[in-house]
């Protein structure tokens, strides 16, 4: 070993003590600078989830809202979801098909502990936000079909309001049989809109059934039946109204219920000519629901039965743009499980635009 270096080893004369200062100062910096840097990391996480929240928050605004507004509700939003510094939102587009896009970022300059060793007091925080919101339904229109059956009935329309918990009735079309005594049994059916306790009647389908001799010569509209005796029935039915058109842009929820008035399940007793009566199928559930899964898989919709336990989301279930149709089997047992059984069918149509609604909406940044 030099000389040198054994009389450094062996100095008791303090000289080493600055130099061991001077080799520690690297290390302690170090040290504080991964701190903060830490501390940054975190405040970034924090920021990013605040903003992405914010960002969702003001999707549900109404439309009417100007983006002035919506800076203000997306700057409220983040900081009450824990973000620091300032958000900005720097677009909002909607497009014509309703399909809306929205960006933020937000931006904090976070004090620094350790770094301020070497003057840097405040270190540049920044996260973005994108956003996507498919465009939803605002308008349903619901158009009688064909209804048939030896039991009155009646479906509703219920929507819950965004920020309400009570549902409200829109729309109800309702059938009462004509008794006439025909295998299938018609009878008149009614589509009404409803605003608060105002019913309003769109479209009425009178259907006439008459016996007759032969079905020769008959119009090709014409419904043909024939009993167990060998009785022919005719059946003509008579349509006025275009429809219930609902507007939903403010609901939050929708469901189809089916009642089906019945004081005496199992013993309903028919009557019509040359019949000489008969009986509902006990057991016969008197009212179904759209979002109750023990009840839901009697709704056919476009000809294919809803799966057992399923809710349905009236949204997806009204198409956008096209006309598409839905039927109920009002009770009485699924023979083959197939559109077929049913036998209240309607058609809907759905227009759709941006909405409030937030299942709609995609953070894709």
């Amino acid at each position: 070993m030099p000389l040198s270096a054994r009389k450094f080893l062996k100095s008791v004369s303090g000289s080493f003590a600055p130099m061991l200062a001077i080799l520690l100062m690297p290390m302690v910096a170090a040290l504080g600078f991964s701190i903060d840097y830490t501390s940054a990391v975190s405040t970034r996480a924090s920021m990013q989830n605040a903003l992405d929240a914010a960002s969702l928050s003001i999707t549900t605004l109404e439309t009417t809202t100007t983006l002035a507004d919506r800076q203000v509700k997306l700057q409220e939003a983040y900081l009450a979801n824990g973000g620091q510094g300032t958000a900005k939102l720097d677009s909002f587009v909607v497009a014509t098909d309703g399909a809306a896009s929205i960006k933020a970022s937000a931006g904090f300059a976070m004090p620094t502990s350790f770094m301020q060793i070497v003057k840097i007091n405040t270190v540049q925080v920044g996260v973005a936000s994108a956003v996507t919101k498919r465009p939803a339904l605002i308008e349903a229109t619901f158009k009688i079909d064909k209804v048939s059956g030896w039991w009155d009935k009646t479906m509703t329309l219920y929507g819950t309001k965004f920020g309400e918990t009570n549902a409200n009735k829109l729309m109800k079309i309702v059938y009462v049989h004509n008794k006439f005594g025909d295998p299938k049994g018609y009878g008149t059916t009614s589509a009404y809109t409803i605003n608060g306790t105002t019913e309003t009647l769109v479209q009425k389908q009178v259907c006439t059934t008459i016996t007759v001799n032969s079905f020769y010569g008959l119009p090709t509209t014409t419904i043909v039946q024939t009993d167990s005796n060998g009785r022919k029935y005719a059946t003509t039915c008579v349509n006025t109204g275009a429809g219930a058109v609902v507007n939903v842009t403010d609901m939050d929820n929708l469901y189809l219920e089916m009642k089906i008035p019945n004081p005496n399940p199992g013993l309903d007793f028919r009557f019509g000519p040359g019949l000489g009566g008969g009986y509902l199928q006990s057991g016969t559930k008197e009212t179904l629901r759209s979002d109750d899964k023990a009840t839901s898989d009697r709704l056919f919709i476009d000809k294919i039965k809803t799966p057992a336990n399923t809710i349905v989301d009236i949204f997806t279930a009204v198409p956008c743009g096209i006309t598409g149709s839905q039927a109920w089997e009002d009770g009485g047992s699924l023979t083959n499980n197939t559109v077929g059984d049913a036998d209240f069918s309607y058609f809907v149509t759905g227009k759709c635009a941006f909405n409030k609604r937030p299942s709609e909406t995609v953070l894709t940044q």
